[in-house]
């Protein structure tokens, strides 16, 4: 097995870094909280309620992330999951 190996199916075998984004998700939701809580306080009203507006979205970036995450490892492989095969290429 040929590890890095470029196929040209990448997107479709893809793997995304759950782990990664659901702590920069916390990271970016901590963020959204102090800024609608801080423009709230100071009287900024539009920028409050572009904050709660990022942090709605956050939030449901947040719940998908971990809907993924507990899907196991077909959603999130570990160390201990083997790379995809590449796919089989039929010759005419």
């Amino acid at each position: 097995m040929v590890i890095g190996m470029r196929t040209g199916s990448e997107p479709t075998t893809a793997r995304s870094a759950l782990r990664l984004r659901l702590w920069l998700t916390v990271w970016g939701l901590l963020w959204a909280i102090f800024g609608t809580a801080a423009f709230a306080l100071a009287g900024r009203l539009g920028w409050a309620i572009a904050c709660g507006v990022l942090w709605l979205v956050i939030t449901v970036d947040l719940a998908m992330i971990l809907k993924h995450v507990r899907q196991g490892p077909h959603y999130q492989p570990g160390r201990d999951v083997p790379p995809y095969r590449p796919p089989e290429r039929h010759r005419p």
